[in-house]
């Protein structure tokens, strides 16, 4: 039964929108019919914030761990038993730590198969560096758990598909992370996943020059000619569909990027520009290549808003529906293939090669 999916969610950071829109979302008549909700946090914590979206009728099951989860109903994994001090709008180390908890806990309760699928609220990347997390962000934490070589943070939306060479880095370091075997593995997540996790048979794949015009022939930058167009064209070899690189100005501005399934970019700002300018609040984040599922809404901790009960569920909501989607997709491409899902992405080797 569908309901008897579990999908965990975590509650970023709790000074934010987070559980306003996860609250929302959980709120939906559809959800309890889809899947069985497990919010990693605190019972305190969700209550406190159940008052901000005045929701009487929405109840939760507070449990300890996630063997204890009670399908059809929203579940609250207690990940620590203290009070914890709220301030509403403000980047703090505690919401920070907090965040970082309920994070791990859920990813680590994924890793192990007590949840489904994970959906993560979001958190301020400022105040999980103060509680001394490690990482960049979400992407990079679970995909070191997942102990993946190579993920991918694809952008969602029923009209556009944007993954990233490089995720959260400085601008000045982007230029010595790309090269050919990076772009290449990119490129054959993204190939597989739109397969896998998205049933299109022949996905067509399109990939953004690093420079601008794509380097105009080495005028503005070898990348494109030493870096970029050699993995495309030894991806082509094994018969992915894809093209490029395009210059990315002109790629989104003549509405080029409507001809393909996806598009590969290769900064941050490069591909979530356009993708927010197209489909803001309705986009969803999607980590593509790990042997599980993890979403997320395309918006941050919107500190301005929290605690006015004005935050909009849209990309949240959309977020769980994908995790839920995608589950069900991998499990009938695996009965369908008799292929386990992979730890290691693979282009199929007997798709024609493109022309």
């Amino acid at each position: 039964m569908a309901k008897e999916l579990k999908i965990g969610i975590s509650i970023g950071d709790f000074n934010g929108i987070g559980l306003e829109v996860v609250l929302k979302t959980l709120a939906h008549p559809l959800v309890l019919e889809m899947c069985t909700p497990v919010i990693y946090g605190s019972s305190k914590v969700v209550s406190y914030h159940k008052n901000i979206v005045d929701r009487d009728d929405l109840t939760f099951t507070g449990i300890r761990s996630a063997d204890q989860i009670e399908t059809g109903r929203i579940n609250v994994v207690n990940c620590w038993q203290e009070s914890v001090n709220i301030t509403l709008g403000k980047m703090t180390n505690t919401s920070g730590k907090y965040a970082a908890l309920s994070l791990d806990a859920a990813v680590h309760d994924l890793k192990s198969g007590l949840i489904d699928g994970l959906v993560t609220a979001p958190i301020n990347k400022h105040a999980m560096a103060l509680s001394e997390f490690e990482f960049a962000g979400h992407t990079e934490f679970i995909t070191e758990v997942a102990e993946v070589e190579t993920s991918l943070m694809l952008m969602v939306h029923d009209i556009l598909k944007v993954g990233l060479v490089s995720n959260h880095l400085p601008l000045r370091e982007v230029s010595d992370v790309i090269t050919k075997d990076l772009i290449l593995e990119k490129i054959k997540v993204l190939h597989e996943t739109l397969k896998v996790d998205f049933s299109i048979e022949r996905p067509t794949i399109a990939v953004l020059g690093l420079n601008p015009h794509a380097g105009d022939g080495g005028t503005l930058g070898d990348e494109d000619d030493q870096l970029i167009r050699p993995a495309i064209i030894e991806a082509k070899k094994t018969g992915a569909l894809v093209n490029g690189p395009f210059a990315a100005d002109g790629f989104f501005g003549s509405g080029q990027y409507r001809k393909y399934d996806a598009i590969l970019a290769m900064y941050h700002d490069q591909g979530l520009i356009p993708f927010k300018t197209l489909t803001f609040g309705g986009g969803v984040n999607y980590t593509a290549g790990l042997p599980f599922v993890r979403t997320s809404p395309d918006h941050g901790t919107a500190y301005e808003l929290a605690g006015r009960n004005e935050a909009d569920p849209t990309s949240f909501m959309k977020a769980l529906f994908l995790a839920v989607d995608i589950i069900k997709t991998r499990r009938q491409y695996v009965e369908m293939h008799d292929n386990p899902i992979l730890h290691k992405i693979e282009l199929a080797p007997d798709e024609d090669q493109a022309n």
